[in-house]
């Protein structure tokens, strides 16, 4: 393998004798995969130099010599019930292969050696398929073959357990559910199970995790960058029990079956962070369904640059936010990093001279620097009231999770003009819009223009994979859908567009950014604060007092090539 590697310009030929020289020092060499072993060498490239031979670089080599695909295993696109179907926990073991997709006339095999062939008849005779081999990476190869038929082995096992259980519930049979004949939520199996799937969505970088329970098979789905996959099947007993493992971590009245429940999990990532999640199960016709948010740290507490503000807004941002009093409110959709936006802004105002207290429903992220309450609707401790409480508590700085009624907003503004800075978040579609907003609840327009600092209204657009994104200017035409107008900037040449590669799941995106509208409040808009305020009109004045949109604000991200006109217009508000 050395001399190939030599011969075919990987190596050079004073580190191939360097990897056998070192190789005879190595115990138990036949266990180890040759690969692994020159991995772990980390000898240079010859082809790439500054950089070393890795894993990867060397599975794709073997690919080539060997005349087979190279695939990287994604572990999202495997439907796991069915790959382990095909063969068993052991002769995959032992041939070291893992079936990857399957079809009625081909199935697709991964193997780390593929000169080592004398398996494919048996497997062939035995499935009645076309072989397709593809060569995979050795340790992910292990990996997720002891994961996959791990976790179908906890199934099945579990399932056993459940045997004894009644047809698959429905809607009239709900409040019965756990009674008799239902898995245990301690069983092993479901323990094993549930930690799989945390440990998974972690590593897919997923945000949310839903446990949708249906009649014949229950599904998981995780969201990645905004959009939804799903990751695996179960029967509906293992997913009852998985939802009520999940219950009894999150300390959820587990014979409550009926109503919502909210619940939180602290646990650590398999990197050793600690990582937060948010529970909230909802009662459906086929079970209970489980949605999971996951809020890593490293991502709910950025830098403000970080988020994908420019210089120009950071600075404004910041102005805004170190003011002694006033209200900033953040404004956007539900997932629209409204609340990242916040805790980093709080994070960073909350030094030790500085009191803030917040009220939240629920609350997100527990930080030390901050004092955190509790909205609880069932003592009549609402965020009016919670901001009642906090304005006895000495505060400096009051975050309020959301305004959503009269009370609140009153509060607020009382807040404001007794000498508090106030930050909080709206559900509205751009920043002008925030202000109808507040009137529509009945604030009067006086308050509204005397104590509203400024107003952020963001979206998150998905960012074009930086190992595979290729130059690609958008078309006339759908430059001109995002940029309609006489006056519309010309199209842009640094744009780029998504390919696909292993490393973005072959979706051309990878990881998220924000676009964002921030309209201070200047004394020209706030004389157009009135009752009877014309929404279209007072947006046309802040353009003209120097509002940047929404929309140019995604021109400018498509035009510095980090996203695309197509996923810019899937987040903007619809055109007036």
């Amino acid at each position: 393998m050395l001399a190939a590697l030599v011969e075919d310009g990987l190596l050079a030929a004073k580190d191939a004798e360097h990897a056998r020289a070192s190789s005879r020092h190595v115990r138990g060499l036949d266990a180890v995969h040759p690969l692994v072993l020159l991995a772990n060498l980390k000898l240079p490239s010859a082809t790439r130099p500054g950089s070393e031979l890795g894993l990867e670089a060397l599975t794709e080599w073997l690919a080539r010599a060997s005349g087979h695909a190279y695939l990287r295993i994604d572990p999202t696109k495997i439907v796991v019930a069915e790959v382990t179907d095909l063969v068993s926990h052991a002769y995959a073991r032992r041939h070291r292969i893992l079936p990857v997709d399957v079809t009625p006339d081909r199935a697709r095999i991964a193997t780390s050696e593929p000169m080592a062939t004398e398996w494919i008849g048996d497997v062939q005779r035995l499935l009645r398929r076309e072989i397709e081999l593809v060569v995979a990476n050795p340790l992910d190869l292990h990996r997720y073959t002891m994961e996959f038929f791990g976790v179908t082995r906890s199934v099945r096992g579990a399932q056993s357990e459940g045997d004894k259980a009644t047809q698959a519930p429905t809607f009239e049979q709900l409040v019965e559910l756990g009674r008799a004949g239902d898995v245990n939520a301690d069983d092993h199996h479901i323990v094993n199970i549930v930690d799989w799937l945390l440990q998974y969505a972690y590593e897919q970088r997923a945000s949310d995790i839903h446990l949708e329970p249906r009649r014949d098979v229950g599904r998981v789905r995780f969201r990645i960058d905004g959009v939804l996959h799903k990751v695996f099947e179960m029967p509906p007993p293992v997913m009852t029990a998985a939802v009520s493992r999940i219950k009894v971590l999150g300390r959820m009245d587990l014979a409550e079956r009926r109503r919502p429940q909210d619940g939180r999990i602290k646990t650590r990532s398999p990197g050793g962070r600690e990582v937060e999640m948010r529970l909230s199960t909802m009662p459906t016709a086929f079970g209970e369904k489980c949605v999971m948010r996951i809020f890593d740290p490293d991502t709910a507490f950025k830098d403000i640059a970080q988020l994908g503000f420019d210089a120009d807004e950071v600075a404004t941002w910041t102005e805004l936010t170190s003011r002694p009093h006033g209200i900033v409110l953040v404004t956007g959709p539900t997932g629209s990093g409204k609340t990242t936006t916040l805790y980093s802004t709080l994070k960073r105002l909350a030094t030790a001279d500085v009191n803030v207290c917040t009220v939240e429903d629920p609350i997100e992220m527990i930080a030390t620097e901050l004092n955190q309450m509790q909205v609880h609707h069932q003592i009549d401790l609402t965020f009016a009231q919670g901001v009642r409480t906090l304005l006895r508590q000495d505060p400096d700085i009051i975050m309020i999770g959301e305004i959503r009624d009269l009370d609140t907003a009153q509060m607020a503004v009382q807040a404001s003009l007794t000498g508090h800075l106030v930050l909080s978040t709206l559900h509205t579609n751009d920043a002008p819009s925030a202000i109808t907003r507040l009137l529509d609840l009945g604030l009067p327009h006086y308050l509204i223009a005397s104590t509203l600092n400024g107003i952020l209204a963001q979206r998150l657009v998905r960012t074009l994979c930086p190992h595979c994104k290729q130059p690609g200017s958008p078309t006339p035409e759908a430059w001109h859908s995002l940029m309609p107008g006489p006056h519309a900037p010309p199209v842009p040449l640094a744009a780029c567009r998504p390919v696909g590669c292993l490393e973005c799941r072959n979706t051309g995106y990878l990881g998220r950014v924000g676009i964002y509208e921030l309209m201070p409040v200047t004394p020209a808009l706030r004389a157009l604060v009135k009752p009877d305020m014309e929404l279209a009109a007072f947006t046309r004045a802040a353009v003209g007092d120097g509002l940047r949109t929404l929309r140019v604000a995604g021109a400018e991200k498509v035009a510095q090539g980090l996203t695309t006109v197509e996923e810019v217009l899937t987040v903007l508000p619809p055109q007036e």
